[in-house]
């Protein structure tokens, strides 16, 4: 470095080097450690997550991830962390589910096998899904869940697991969707997962295209997906249900 600028610099990085832990420094700045800290009332605005947050991953279709023109931080999935002080991975893809899959056939177990199953056991494994498959026979569907919870159990066997059913976008789902509720909850049974059914507890009501219930103001007009207050909603009631089952704090089994 030849410039008085660059001889500067170099020197403010030297000074933050061996200051650091005990100050704290911003990258060539010329402000100082107390001014670069922030007020206590922004402080108290900015979340704050331990070093020992319980690391959470998702498994699912558009509702966890996102649908096209959404960032996965902005879903249920990414809110439901907040909440409850995680760090999430968040894995799957849209249009996918245990059987359905996009055109090039990524259905739940190919998705784990390459976004989560080669990473460190978490704490809490969430798999929620089943909207998309509603077209296939149930057994099908009950035999694809039956695999990826058996993968999940053998890859890391001393993580918790939750199961979230289907989720609607309306109060009504048709016949066909309930019948994939209802297998994937006899798999969730007999695997002694916790099964979490968004349509038995009502989590969306009436119909955005009736304009009737409260998918008026959590469902786009897609009449599928959430809006962002939805997906904040819905991050709402699954906390509260994890909280119920203990689950909010997960870790992993001893």
């Amino acid at each position: 470095m030849t410039s008085r600028r660059a001889r500067r610099g170099a020197a403010i990085l030297a000074l933050c080097l061996s200051s650091a832990l005990a100050t704290g420094c911003g990258a060539f700045g010329d402000g100082s450690a107390a001014r670069q800290r922030p007020s206590p009332a922004v402080a108290a605005t900015q979340p704050v997550v331990a070093s020992s947050a319980p690391v959470v991953m998702f498994l699912g279709d558009s509702y966890t991830v996102g649908e096209r023109g959404r960032r996965p931080e902005d879903t249920y999935a990414a809110a439901t962390a907040r909440l409850l002080g995680w760090q999430p991975v968040l894995g799957g893809r849209g249009g996918t589910g245990f059987v359905a899959g996009t055109r090039i056939r990524q259905s739940f177990g190919m998705l784990f096998e390459g976004q989560l199953g080669w990473r460190p056991a978490p704490d809490l494994l969430i798999v929620s899904g089943g909207h998309n498959d509603w077209p296939y026979p149930p057994r099908q569907v009950a035999a694809a869940a039956d695999d990826v919870l058996d993968r999940a159990r053998k890859r890391w066997p001393t993580t918790r697991i939750a199961f979230v059913g289907p989720l609607w976008g309306s109060g009504s789902p048709p016949r066909a969707a309930l019948a994939i509720r209802d297998a994937l909850r006899q798999v969730a049974q007999r695997h002694g997962v916790p099964f979490i059914d968004p349509i038995a507890e009502r989590w969306i009501t009436g119909d955005r295209r009736r304009n009737a219930g409260n998918a008026v103001r959590y469902i786009r007009p897609d009449g599928i997906h959430p809006t962002d207050q939805g997906h904040r909603y819905i991050a709402a009631r699954l906390a509260a249900d994890l909280e119920r089952l203990g689950l909010a704090r997960p870790t992993v089994k001893n």
